[in-house]
């Protein structure tokens, strides 16, 4: 192998990549064959600071920003899981951040509607999703706590902020059977739980899972 193409900066990134998805995804009993090809597929890397590249596939979040993270592939891919998503799911994201959890359900879903509330996060995401050519997310900037009605129901819901309840508009926009994960729990940075939402013939079945640490959601859930 050449000098060139042993240190071509793709290559080493899909060797972190998949070293990423053998160590921290399969060893933590993450199953779904289709989340892990994802999780091997989305280059994490490009949807991070460049100065951030080198820490791109480690086993943590990292900052994107406005005082917001991107968050650990563990959790990325665990959330993504939960939501047992098809090739027909149509997919509500509610905190859009730097956008690679959208690209992760991006791979497995129909379409991504994900809503995000801070301007500049907002424009350099958009952006990032037309360079990137992911034509199947759809990405709209507002309060996320008020879902996207208008494109009502979704099969899944995921939220990447902890919310202090689960916002009400949003239950009424999950299709009959669909699934919502989110984290819940109050305080900046403090301990919630992620919690799994099954809608069941009307009625709905809350599971806690295990504890996470999210920034906290904004917008009207809070008032």
């Amino acid at each position: 192998m050449s000098f060139e193409k042993k240190n071509n900066p793709d290559i080493i990134f899909d060797k972190q990549r998949q070293q990423m998805v053998n160590e921290q995804l399969i060893k933590r009993d993450i199953k779904n064959q289709d989340v892990l090809t994802a999780m091997q597929t989305v280059p994490r890397h490009l949807f991070v600071n460049e100065a951030l590249h080198s820490e791109a596939y480690d086993d943590g979040p990292l900052p994107i920003g406005s005082e917001q993270t991107i968050s650990q592939p563990y959790i990325v891919a665990s959330m993504t899981e939960m939501l047992c998503l098809s090739p027909k799911s149509r997919v509500l994201e509610i905190g859009t951040g730097c956008g690679y959890q959208a690209a992760v359900l991006a791979e497995l879903a129909l379409d991504v509607y994900t809503i995000e509330i801070i301007p500049d996060l907002f424009k350099e995401t958009l952006l990032r999703f037309e360079k990137l050519h992911y034509e199947n997310i759809h990405m709209k900037f507002g309060d996320g706590s008020l879902g996207w009605p208008e494109l009502a129901p979704y099969d899944g819901i995921i939220i990447t902020a902890a919310a202090p309840r689960i916002p009400e508009k949003l239950i009424e926009q999950l299709a009959p059977t669909g699934v919502m994960v989110l984290p819940l729990g109050e305080g900046r940075l403090g301990l919630q739980e992620l919690v799994k939402v099954e809608k069941r013939n009307g009625r709905l079945e809350q599971t806690s899972l295990y504890s996470v640490r999210f920034v906290p959601m904004t917008g009207e859930v809070n008032t």
